[in-house]
C-alpha cells in the first residue's frame, strides 16, 4: 500500500486554540491540506484517547510549515470541529463569533458574506480561500459589498485566520488579512481502523423558524482511495428580532452538494479532486425598514445564487525527504448570481418588475510551493520557494438598469512567485525572512493597465523562557486594481442632462475609468506575544495567550473620489483614486484556559484607522469588542456546558466620516449558551440559545436588526462498521 503524506511525523491530540470558547478534544492527524491555501490538517472523526488533552493545534496557514498555533510568530486564530459543534452555525457570520480583530458583515436578507481584518476589506483585500480555491466575487451597489463569497457553514472541518499582510506566500490582495477554510473530508468521517462512515446532522431553530439537514458519507477502497459524498439543505423563514418583529426578507433556502476522491499512487503521494456546488434562493433589497416595512418604493430583487468549485491537488510529504515537501493546487470557481427585480418603483437605474440582470466571474488558479530543510551550524533551516496565478473573467449584464455600470465586465490576470527563509536555532531563536515578487493585467473596455512589484517580510521572534515568546515582524503587501475600480465608466442613472461624459451619455454625474490606477502597498509593523503555562492548577492544565499590538500604513489607498462641481453644487465625476494613505492600528488579545473539568476563554480586541493625510477616521474601522467563554464538562466528559459572551462598542458619527454610507450603531451585549451530550462517540445532541438576553441590535455596516432570542436543536449520527456490528445480535450456538 502506499504510505499517506506525513508532516515531520506529526500526530498530536487537539483542540481549537486561540478561539473563545473552546471545549473537547479532537486529534487531527496526516496534515493532508488539499491545497496550499487549506493545508491544515482534517480533525477525523476517528481517534480518541481518555484522559489525553491537548490546546495545541497544528496549523500550516502562517508560515506554509507545521507549527503549533501558539509558537507561530503572527497573529493567527484557528476553528476546529469542536468549536463548530459549540458554535452550531447558521450563517458564515456565526464561525468567527468573538474572533480578535476579524468581523464578518452580513445583511439578514442576504446569505452573501465580506469579511473585515483589521479594518481592511472588499476588493480581496482580505483573500478568502475555500478547499483552496480563491473567492474573488464582487457586487457593487447601494449597500452591497466590493468582495463576497457564498458558503454553507455546515460543510466547514476547520478555518484559519491570519491577520495582517500576508501576500508574500497567499499572492496578491492580502494587505489585510487571508481566511482559509477547509470543508468536511472523508478523514472526517470514517474512524481509525474501519472501511467506511457516515454522518447525518440535523438541527431545528426557532426563530423562523429554521431546519437544516446534512449527510455525509465516505468509503475507504483499499488503502490508496478514499471516496466523500454529502450534501446540506438549509431552510429559514423570516426571523424576528429583539423587539419582536418579524424583519421580512430575512428567509432564505440553500442546498450544497460536495465530492471529493483520494488516491495515493505511490508513497507519501496524494491526489485529490474535489467538487463543491452551492446553491442559494432568497429575495433582497439595499433600503432600510420603514415601520417595520420594507418601503413600497424599494427595490426588491429575486435571487439565484450558483457557486461552483472544482479543484485538484498534488501533495508530496515524506518525513525522511528534506528536499522535497511538495503542494500543487489547480482551481476553478464560477459565482453566477442572477436576479429578477420583483418589487419597487421602476427607474434608469433598476430597471422595471420582471426585469432581469446577471452577475458572474469566473476564477481560475493555481499555486505550487516547496519545502526544503537541512541543518547548518545547528541551524534547522527551511526554504520554501512557490508561485501563483489567477485569472478573473468578469461578465454582468444589465439591459435594464444601471447594474452592469456599477459591476463592468472585464479580465485581471494576478501572479507572482515567491521564497521564504524559516530558521530555528536551539528552542530559543526563530527567524523568517521572504521576498516576492507579483505581476498583473488588466484589461477591458479599451482600458488596459499592468504592474509589478517585490515585497519583503521580515520576523525575528526570542523565546527567553520556555513558556514565553517575543516576536517582532515587519511585512508588505501588493494589491492589484479591481476591474471595477479601473474600469468604471458611463453616466448615472436617472437619465437628466445634469453632465455629459466623455462617452456621450448623460446622467446625475458620470463614472470615469483610471487606468493609471496604482496598487495599493500595505507596510505591517507588528509585535507580539505567545505565552504558554503548563500544569498551573492542577496536573494537566493549559494556558495559551496570544497578544500583539500593529500599524499597517497603507500607500496608494484606492478609494472612490468626486470632483469638478456641477452649478447644482453636485459632484459631476466620480472616480477611483489614490487619494490617501490609510493608517490602521490596534491592539488583540486571545486567550484560553482548559483543566479539562472547566474551561474558559477572553479576547479583546482594540482598532483604529484613520487616513493620514487629512487625520479622520476610515468607515471601514470596525467597533473595539470584548469576548468571553465559560464552560464545564460533567459526567466523565459527556455532557457539555458553555456560555459566550461579547460586548461590542457603539460606532458614533465621529467615528466615521463625514461622507460614510453607513449610520451610526449603538453599542451591544450578546449572550449564547450551549449544552451538548455525547453518550458515545456515535451521537451527540446539542441544544443552544442564541441572543439569550434578546437583545435588540444592528451591527455596524449593516442596515437590518439582527435576529432576536434563538433556540436551536441538534442532533449528530455517526455510522460506521463497528456501530453496526455493535448493533447486530451475536449468533447463537448450542
Amino acid at each position: 500500500m502506499a504510505l499517506r503524506p506525513q508532516r515531520a511525523g506529526v500526530c498530536i491530540w487537539t483542540s481549537g486554540l486561540l478561539r473563545s470558547g473552546v471545549a473537547a478534544c479532537a486529534l487531527l492527524a496526516g496534515m493532508e491540506g488539499a491545497a496550499l491555501a487549506q493545508s491544515v490538517a482534517p480533525a477525523p472523526a476517528q481517534a480518541e484517547t481518555e484522559g489525553e488533552m491537548s490546546l495545541d493545534t497544528i496549523t500550516v496557514a502562517a508560515s506554509l510549515t507545521p507549527e503549533r498555533t501558539i509558537d507561530a510568530l503572527a497573529a493567527i486564530s484557528v476553528v476546529r470541529q469542536d468549536d463548530l459543534e459549540q458554535l452550531m452555525p447558521s450563517r458564515t457570520q456565526d464561525v468567527f463569533f468573538g474572533m480578535p480583530g476579524t468581523t464578518v458583515i452580513q445583511n439578514g436578507n442576504s446569505p452573501q458574506a465580506s469579511i473585515n481584518i483589521r479594518g481592511m476589506q472588499d476588493y480581496g483585500r482580505v483573500a478568502v480561500f475555500v478547499d483552496g480555491a480563491r473567492q474573488n466575487f464582487t457586487q457593487l451597489g447601494h449597500g452591497t459589498g466590493a468582495g463576497s463569497f457564498f458558503l454553507e457553514p455546515g460543510l466547514l472541518a476547520d478555518v484559519d485566520v491570519v491577520r495582517g499582510p500576508v501576500s508574500n506566500i497567499y499572492g496578491s490582495g492580502a494587505i489585510g488579512g487571508v481566511v482559509t477554510m477547509r470543508t468536511k473530508d472523508a478523514d472526517d468521517i470514517i474512524k481509525k481502523g474501519q472501511t467506511w462512515g457516515a454522518d447525518a446532522l440535523t438541527e431545528f431553530g426557532s426563530n423562523g423558524p429554521m431546519g437544516f439537514g446534512a449527510l455525509f458519507a465516505a468509503a475507504r477502497v483499499g488503502q490508496n482511495v478514499d471516496l466523500f459524498l454529502g450534501g446540506t439543505y438549509r431552510a429559514q423563514s423570516d426571523y424576528k428580532d429583539g423587539n419582536g418583529d418579524v424583519v421580512p426578507g430575512t428567509g432564505y433556502d440553500t442546498w450544497t452538494g460536495i465530492a471529493k476522491a483520494t488516491f495515493r499512487p505511490a508513497d507519501f503521494h496524494e491526489v485529490k479532486f474535489t467538487g463543491l456546488n452551492y446553491n442559494a434562493d432568497y429575495t433582497t433589497y439595499n433600503a432600510a425598514l420603514v415601520n417595520g416595512s420594507i418601503p413600497t418604493t424599494a427595490t426588491q430583487y429575486g435571487s439565484t445564487v450558483l457557486n461552483q468549485t472544482a479543484t485538484a491537488s498534488w501533495n508530496y510529504t515524506n518525513p525522511n525527504d528534506t528536499v522535497f515537501d511538495w503542494r500543487s493546487t489547480l482551481y476553478w470557481n464560477r459565482v453566477k448570481q442572477d436576479q429578477v427585480k420583483v418589487a419597487g418603483t421602476a427607474s434608469s437605474v433598476t430597471g422595471a418588475v420582471g426585469n432581469p440582470r446577471y452577475f458572474t466571474i469566473d476564477t481560475v488558479g493555481f499555486d505550487a510551493n516547496n519545502t526544503s530543510r537541512f541543518v547548518w551550524n545547528d541551524i534547522r533551516n527551511a526554504i520554501t520557494i512557490g508561485g501563483d496565478y489567477f485569472h478573473d473573467d468578469v461578465n454582468n449584464v444589465d439591459n435594464y438598469g444601471f447594474g452592469d455600470g456599477y459591476n463592468p465586465s472585464g479580465e485581471r490576470g494576478v501572479g507572482g512567485a515567491f521564497v521564504q527563509w524559516k530558521a530555528n536555532y536551539s528552542s530559543w531563536l526563530e527567524a523568517q525572512a521572504a521576498v516576492r515578487y507579483d505581476t498583473y493585467s488588466l484589461n477591458g473596455d479599451g482600458v488596459s493597465t499592468d504592474g509589478q512589484r517585490f515585497s519583503p517580510k521580515f520576523t525575528l521572534g526570542i523565546t527567553p523562557w520556555n513558556w514565553l515568546t517575543f516576536y517582532g515582524t515587519y511585512a508588505e503587501g501588493y494589491r492589484a486594481p479591481a476591474v471595477t475600480e479601473t474600469l468604471v465608466n458611463g453616466a448615472h442613472p436617472p437619465n437628466i442632462p445634469l453632465v455629459f461624459c466623455p462617452d456621450g451619455s448623460y446622467g446625475v454625474f458620470c463614472f470615469v475609468p483610471n487606468p493609471y490606477l496604482q496598487p495599493e502597498v500595505g507596510k505591517n509593523k507588528e509585535l507580539g506575544l505567545n505565552i504558554r503555562f503548563d500544569d498551573i492548577f492542577v496536573k494537566g492544565d493549559k494556558f495559551r495567550a496570544k497578544a500583539n499590538i500593529y500599524r499597517n500604513d497603507v500607500d496608494d489607498y484606492i478609494e472612490l473620489v468626486g470632483y469638478q462641481m456641477t452649478r447644482y453644487g453636485t459632484y459631476a465625476n466620480y472616480q477611483y483614486q489614490n487619494i490617501a494613505q490609510a493608517r490602521l492600528q490596534g491592539f488583540e488579545l486571545e486567550s484560553n484556559y482548559d483543566a479539562g473539568a472547566w474551561f474558559a476563554g477572553f479576547n479583546v480586541t482594540v482598532a483604529d484607522g484613520e487616513n493620514s493625510e487629512t487625520g479622520g477616521p476610515l468607515s471601514n474601522t470596525m467597533p473595539n469588542n470584548v469576548a468571553g467563554t465559560l464552560g464545564a464538562r460533567f459526567l466523565d466528559r459527556k455532557l457539555t456546558v458553555s456560555v459566550r459572551w461579547q460586548w461590542v462598542a457603539a460606532v458614533t458619527a465621529a467615528d466615521m466620516p463625514a461622507d460614510a454610507p453607513y449610520e451610526p450603531t449603538p453599542s451591544f451585549n450578546l449572550v449564547n449558551a450551549y449544552v451538548g451530550y455525547q453518550p458515545s462517540e456515535n451521537v451527540l445532541a446539542s441544544l443552544s440559545v442564541e441572543n439569550l438576553l434578546n437583545e435588540q441590535y444592528t451591527q455596524y455596516q449593516q442596515f437590518l436588526p439582527s435576529a432576536g432570542l434563538t433556540v436551536k436543536g441538534g442532533l449528530r449520527i455517526r455510522f460506521g462498521a463497528d456501530a453496526i456490528a455493535a448493533a447486530t445480535p451475536s449468533p447463537l450456538y448450542k
